[in-house]
């Protein structure tokens, strides 16, 4: 069975929506009830919940920028893209459910750091993993939902599993 062009829109709304809402829920948790830089341990020597705030992009990106310039090439790259794997997702075929999973979870983790950025000038970053001397940048549910999304488009790219 086909699903029309509407039927796939709302399939992008809804999976971006709830991955926009989710992101935002556990950031407000977080600012509300983690001081700033504190940190809760939730597997001793592996996992804590840690209030970060990163300025930049990925690993810090343009972290040593003006504020005005960070914000504004951050947010004006993300609706770019946003508004550029909108088009893409609405010309994959019905047979790649998963492939528009993928991209609607990479539209989301985009706009729900966007909104940070609006909202804060900086991205809310809380999941903070480490093992002995090896620790990961800390990130948040957008930062896990573009990651995944971004696996699966490799996926189906590495794997020649992309719609003609």
């Amino acid at each position: 069975m086909k699903i029309n062009c509407f039927g796939r829109r709302k399939t992008l709304f809804f999976i971006a929506g709830l991955i926009v809402l989710l992101d935002q829920i556990t950031k407000e948790i977080v600012l509300k009830k983690l001081p700033f830089y504190d940190s809760v341990t939730v597997v001793t020597g592996f996992f804590s919940l840690t209030n970060i705030r990163n300025p930049g992009g990925a690993f810090g990106l343009m972290a040593n920028q003006p504020p005005f310039v960070r914000v504004f090439f951050f947010i004006f790259v993300s609706a770019l893209f946003i508004i550029m794997i909108y088009f893409f997702y609405l010309k994959i075929p019905a047979g790649y459910f998963k492939l528009r999973m993928g991209i609607a979870m990479i539209v989301g983790g985009a706009m729900g750091n966007m909104i940070d950025r609006i909202r804060f000038g900086y991205v809310v970053d809380f999941l903070d993993f480490y093992l002995k001397n090896f620790h990961w940048p800390a990130f948040n549910v957008a930062d896990s939902a573009i990651t995944i999304g971004i696996t699966i488009f490799a996926y189906h790219l590495i794997f020649d599993k992309m719609p003609e």
